[in-house]
């Protein structure tokens, strides 16, 4: 079996060290230039956005380019809000704004606290500004290119994280509890059964979407929890962040899991065991004293070093969850994870571990 994937990130690259193990080859493609891969390829994408170019076009004309439609739509916010609406899929009240659309008329239709988000990329806490109307201002210039929503007083952030494969078999992972800094997801935390009464409001959401796009592949969908009520925040059509704990507490991770679904490989449910955490190495240069803890499980991007960047993370994983905090403190970490970490040690003593 012969994969591409539009992206030679890391997604790509842990794709294609998922697919070493199972037999499947699988080559990242370079988004400016590459080599048009031969008809006997599946092409897939590790990533929503891209620069249109020739070799992006021709790709789109590839005869076993997947998911042209989903990703159209889910690409752009206002497409994908859109999208929701028409399925009846909940998520925040929200408005396109105009060119002559100020913040006062924001609030009126959506309340006092108002997110501004580019509809085009601007993913990990990019392109999005607050709207307080205790400070109304005129909108900034990229407002007309914008989606305007509600402010969500939520409980939490979870993360559902599913596959389909082309005959509409459907599996899923546990809902994982997520936390960000500076918009940035920071750590990500799954224990098993935990969220096991919003566990098939989330797959019911998560299925009603692929099934409506005919998707084949892991999609991820982000959530807010407002009492007993799913509300969605985004989807990405792709293998996902907060499902790299599947490498360390899953028979089957994610990556393996989107290789199977477009392979037309056996699609079982994955075995799901202990409590998992993963901590996003973010804006931190590589630091041998990760590799001191035993219990950690290190992924390393090889990226180029820039501030904030996404450049590697650390899995984690224990039978009852006990033994991971101390664990956790262990690791060398700057003065921004202080908070994500007395998340995590709340989060888990909230569960009993």
């Amino acid at each position: 079996m012969n994969v591409a994937v539009l992206g030679n990130g890391q997604l790509g690259a842990m794709l294609q060290q998922a697919g070493q193990r199972i037999g499947v080859h699988v080559r990242p493609l370079d988004i400016e230039a590459d080599l048009y891969p031969s008809s006997d390829f599946v092409v897939t994408a590790e990533r929503e956005h891209w620069p249109v170019n020739p070799f992006t076009e021709a790709l789109r004309q590839h005869p076993n380019w997947l998911n042209d439609e989903a990703l159209f739509k889910l690409a752009n916010r206002i497409r994908q809000k859109t999208l929701l609406d028409e399925l009846g899929v909940a998520t925040a009240p929200w408005s396109a704004p105009g060119s002559q659309t100020t913040q006062a008329e924001l609030h009126a239709l959506l309340g006092p606290d108002v997110f501004l988000k580019s509809a085009q990329g601007g993913y990990d806490g990019r392109g999005q500004k607050r709207l307080s109307d205790q400070h109304i201002n005129p909108l900034p210039d990229w407002a007309s290119l914008a989606i305007a929503e509600q402010g969500i007083k939520f409980d939490r952030e979870v993360s559902v994280i599913g596959a389909r494969n082309r005959q509409g078999q459907l599996c899923f992972y546990g809902l994982t509890e997520n936390h960000h800094v500076n918009g940035v997801l920071a750590v990500s935390i799954h224990q098993p059964g935990r969220f096991k009464d919003l566990q098939q409001q989330a797959e019911n959401m998560l299925s009603t979407v692929m099934n409506a796009l005919n998707y084949v592949g892991v999609m991820a969908m982000e959530l807010f929890q407002v009492g007993d009520r799913l509300i969605v925040n985004e989807i990405a059509p792709r293998v996902h962040n907060s499902g790299h704990w599947t490498q360390i507490g899953a028979s089957i991770d994610q990556f393996e899991l989107h290789l199977r679904a477009v392979c037309d490989l056996p699609l079982p449910a994955p075995h799901q065991f202990g409590t998992s955490v993963m901590i996003n190495l973010l804006g931190m240069e590589w630091n041998p004293a990760w590799l001191a803890v035993g219990a950690g499980q290190m992924h390393w991007y090889d990226k180029e070093f820039r501030p904030g960047r996404k450049m590697g993370h650390v899995n984690f994983n224990d039978a009852d969850g006990k033994n991971i905090v101390p664990e956790l403190e262990q690791l060398p970490l700057v003065a921004m994870y202080e908070p994500a970490i007395t998340w995590a040690r709340a989060a888990l003593a909230s569960s009993g571990y």
